[in-house]
This record gives structure tokens, C-alpha cells and sequence, in this order.
């Protein structure tokens, strides 16, 4: 059971955290990431793929890679991998409800857009609930999992970090927040279309985690809701 009884700061990423990877949401973005990179510099389909995926792993994100091998322009790029059909999101009242009952401040903090992490959440009918997106841009286009972004999340908003925990689907996303003092969930997946994902930096499968993880779910909902009612019971 978790022990959430300290936060008062609640920090989420969106893609495949928010909302389970089974819709294949971030497929299409992956997709569209491939095609950027074929069309912006003339390569074909496997070629734009590796190195799509060689600078996601070098960069921490492709865009990064992007920006400081070929100068291309962040927002530019944004806007043309959040072009999606939202519609395999459905509304999520159960959420909605376990994150309007945590006290405190709530945020989502992602490596996307804050245009994109807007058009999710509210396809998901949460919007409400966040008191703010800090995105890739507030971050000074440094991606997690550098330290730097979540340093420049935490200062901005003055948050102590023994009083935030934070939510993700990545494991090496989750190391620098449990270094800073964070309590930091993991949330597993199993949707099988992400095993293409390059293997140290896919989100978590069931039954996966690392000593820099406090606890891990693969039902975000519930876990929020256990929390809640053992935080209740402990008062």
C-alpha cells in the first residue's frame, strides 16, 4: 500500500502514464516522428527509422537529436508529430475522480507540447484538474532524463521535492527525480507494439523496476484511489 501521506505536490507525465499505451496513441506520433525525419532529410523509411531511434536513445528524445545534429526547429517539429487523431482516447470520469480527491497541486510535466499535453488531457476530461503543463519548451528544450529539466521544474514552482512524487512510465525517467528526494511511481505496460521500442528506453513492463522506484502500478486509477483511502485511514 502506498504511503502518500506527505505529498502535496502531484507530477505526472502524459504519454502512456495519463492513459494506457494499448490505444496506440504514441504510435502515431512515433510514426509521424519516422516520416519528419524521412521527409526534412531525404531518407527512406528504415534508414529514417534507426536514426530516429539512435537519437532517442543518444538525445534522450529525437527532437533533441534533431535540433543538435541537423538544427531543425523545435516547434516545428512539435507541431508535426502532435498532428494525431485523438480518437482512441476515451473520457476518463474514474480518473477524473481520483485526481480531483488529492490535496495539494497537480501537474503534467512531459517532454511533448503543452498544445499536445492539452489536447490529451482533455480528450481524457481531465484538463481541469492540473494546475499547470510544464512541457519541453519550460524546459529549456532539455528532455527528461536529464536532471537539469526536473531541477527547472522544481524551482519554478517551489516545490520541495520530499513533498512530490512523480508518475511515469519510463524507468530512467523516474532517476533523477528519486535522486533529487521525490517519491516516484512507475507505471507498467503491456501493450506488445512498444517491444520495438529500443529496449533501455521503453516504458516498463509488469514485473519491472529498479531500486530508484518507490512503488509501481499498472492501473494509474487505482492506484490513486488506494492511496487516497489509506492516506484517510492514517489521519
Amino acid at each position: 500500500m502506498a504511503d502518500l501521506k506527505h505529498v502535496e505536490n502531484w507530477v505526472f507525465d502524459l504519454d502512456n502514464t495519463l492513459y494506457g499505451a494499448e490505444c496506440r496513441l504514441f504510435a502515431q506520433i512515433d510514426t509521424r516522428m519516422t516520416t519528419f525525419i524521412r521527409e526534412r532529410l531525404s531518407l527512406d523509411h528504415d534508414d529514417a527509422r534507426r536514426l530516429q531511434k539512435g537519437y532517442y536513445v543518444e538525445y534522450g528524445t529525437t527532437m533533441s537529436g534533431l535540433m543538435n545534429e541537423h538544427g531543425v526547429c523545435p516547434d516545428e517539429f512539435l507541431e508535426y508529430v502532435h498532428d494525431i487523431d485523438l480518437a482512441p482516447i476515451d473520457e476518463n470520469p474514474a480518473l477524473g475522480a481520483a485526481l480531483g480527491l488529492l490535496p495539494g497541486r497537480k501537474f503534467i510535466f512531459t517532454n511533448g507540447s503543452v498544445k499536445h499535453a492539452e489536447n490529451v488531457a482533455g480528450a481524457l476530461g481531465v484538463l481541469h484538474h492540473f494546475d499547470e503543463v510544464f512541457d519541453i519548451k519550460a524546459a529549456g528544450y532539455a528532455p527528461k532524463p536529464k536532471r537539469e529539466p526536473y531541477e527547472k521544474f522544481l524551482a519554478s514552482h517551489g516545490i520541495n521535492p520530499a513533498r512530490a512524487v512523480m508518475f511515469e512510465d519510463l524507468l530512467q525517467n523516474l532517476e533523477a527525480p528519486h535522486a533529487l528526494g521525490m517519491t516516484t511511481v512507475l507505471v507498467h505496460s503491456d501493450a506488445a507494439w512498444l517491444d520495438d521500442e529500443p529496449h533501455d528506453k521503453r516504458p516498463a513492463k509488469p514485473g519491472e523496476t529498479a531500486p530508484h522506484v518507490h512503488y509501481v502500478t499498472d492501473d494509474l486509477t487505482a492506484f490513486l484511489n488506494a492511496a487516497m483511502k489509506a492516506r484517510q485511514d492514517n489521519a
